[in-house]
């Protein structure tokens, strides 16, 4: 006892192929004639049979923005308030420490979601103008 066993059917034998008819025999597993049986057989990914691959089919027009696509983080001032206390400056970077903003984002958008009460000075960071109004209401300031 005070063995640590593996569970029956856990540890298998690895299959050697090719070795005589006690293990996949002559055809190795692969069926017996064709092209995909031979060595360096079958076919590229995407084609077809020789008909037209869907990849060449599908027409290629116009211009994508997504590689150059901005995503922003919105912020409510209920979270600002949460999380911030009074005379404290909300940039990115403050963002990122607190956890509200993760990963590689590098913009960031405070909206005027709920109220703010809390003198904070926003920088740097884009901002709706109901928002920007509550937070100088507030007593705060907000720079570009």
């Amino acid at each position: 006892m005070g063995q640590i066993v593996a569970p029956i059917g856990a540890n298998k034998k690895k299959t050697i192929v090719g070795r005589g008819h006690g293990s996949k025999g002559r055809a190795c597993g692969r069926g017996h004639d064709g092209q995909n049986s031979r060595s360096g057989g079958g076919v590229r990914p995407g084609f077809e049979g020789g008909q037209m691959p869907l990849y060449r089919k599908v027409a290629r027009r116009g211009f994508s923005n997504y590689p150059f696509k901005k995503e922003f983080l919105a912020v409510s001032l209920d979270t600002i308030s949460e999380k911030y206390e009074d005379g404290e400056v909300v940039d990115l970077q403050s963002l990122k420490d607190l956890g509200i903003a993760k990963g590689a984002l590098t913009e960031a958008k405070i909206l005027a979601d709920g109220e703010i009460t809390k003198k904070v000075t926003v920088k740097g960071l884009k901002i709706s103008a109901s928002a920007a109004e509550k937070i100088k209401a507030a007593g705060g300031a907000v720079e570009e």
